[in-house]
């Protein structure tokens, strides 16, 4: 279990790590999630705290809690972004919870678009690897996303070239064929309306609303090793961290 840091409140760090494994989806829809009682014990904290933090989870819409039975995970709509699948796959070993698959429907060289070789640092008209992604769940696609690898990478890493699944989740193959370890990542959101292509992968009305995440993961030596660009439908939650205001 981990260790409470005298950074953040007690109660905020016990909703937190409960949050990334609903956000992950280790807990489930309908899923009880521990009681006052086994907080308390496991985070060697008082049963108010304990209580809070679950109060805490509550007022987030994440929990509720059924009389003289527990606390329940809700049934939610959420973006899942790549910090709770990287959470989820170091963990787990797998990338997406059970009933969510990824169908690539392209990989390989490219021309990098320009803002592309910004973010990985290429010289404009490079080349590059890409991997375009649709994520799907029982109800249809959720997320679109392309993945882009730059000369070096490209070349040490062949799978990226496949449109065959890579079970282990993108980053964590990069890392073991390559040695470059992931330490940091930098998102970039914003909405707009759905280009065509979109709103067909995702089975949106045309121009439908979308929120966009530029995702750039930085290695040790603080170079870029991964930029991906993710596109979600509306109407799901995306959710940021908390934190106290000082």
């Amino acid at each position: 279990m981990p260790k409470i840091e005298e950074a953040q409140p007690k109660y905020l760090q016990i909703a937190h790590h409960i949050r990334d494994q609903i956000l992950r989806g280790d807990l489930r829809p309908g899923d009880e999630v521990p009681s006052e009682r086994q907080l308390a014990s496991s985070w060697k904290v008082s049963r108010p705290t304990a209580a809070r933090s679950l109060e805490a989870l509550s007022h987030q819409g994440l929990v509720e809690k059924r009389q003289g039975s527990g606390t329940y995970v809700r049934s939610l709509e959420v973006n899942r972004r790549a910090r709770e699948l990287y959470g989820r796959a170091k963990q787990t070993g797998k990338i997406y919870t059970p009933g969510e698959y990824a169908v690539i429907t392209s990989a390989g060289w490219l021309e990098a678009p320009d803002y592309v070789a910004e973010a990985l640092g290429l010289a404009v008209g490079a080349r590059a690897v890409h991997r375009r992604r649709v994520t799907n769940n029982d109800s249809g696609p959720i997320t679109l996303s392309t993945s882009w690898f730059g000369p070096e990478v490209g070349e040490r890493a062949p799978k990226l070239r496949d449109p065959d699944r890579i079970r282990e989740g993108t980053l964590m193959y990069v890392e073991s064929v390559t040695g470059r370890q992931g330490s940091y990542a930098e998102d970039r959101m914003c909405a707009r309306s759905s280009t065509d292509d979109e709103a067909a992968d995702l089975d949106l009305a045309p121009g439908a609303a979308v929120l966009i995440v530029h995702h750039v993961v930085y290695d040790l030596q603080d170079r870029p090793l991964e930029f991906a660009e993710a596109t979600y439908p509306p109407e799901r939650w995306a959710f940021e961290q908390g934190y106290p205001i000082v």
